[in-house]
């Protein structure tokens, strides 16, 4: 495996331990029983889920960013 391999499996692991971490308030069942739901209440985010949306955002754009830069060695190189 190359360097832009293991960072790529790296960020993916911490991009999913992340998501697992944050906070769901929508209830699934509302959403097949047509309830009435919360969805664009304004809702202010306090404290660590602010940041852990901020590290959400980061770890996306880098796992974008990985990505592509592997697929470009892939295909480049026929690594």
């Amino acid at each position: 495996m190359k360097f832009v391999d293991i960072l790529l499996l790296i960020v993916s692991i911490l991009l999913i331990a992340v998501v697992v971490l944050q906070k769901s308030d929508d209830d699934a069942s509302s959403a097949f029983t047509g309830e009435k739901s919360e969805l664009f209440a304004n809702k202010k985010e306090r404290g660590i889920d602010v940041w852990i949306k901020y590290i959400t955002a980061g770890l996306c754009i880098a796992f974008f960013v990985l990505a592509v830069i592997a697929s470009f060695f892939v295909i480049r190189f026929g690594i």
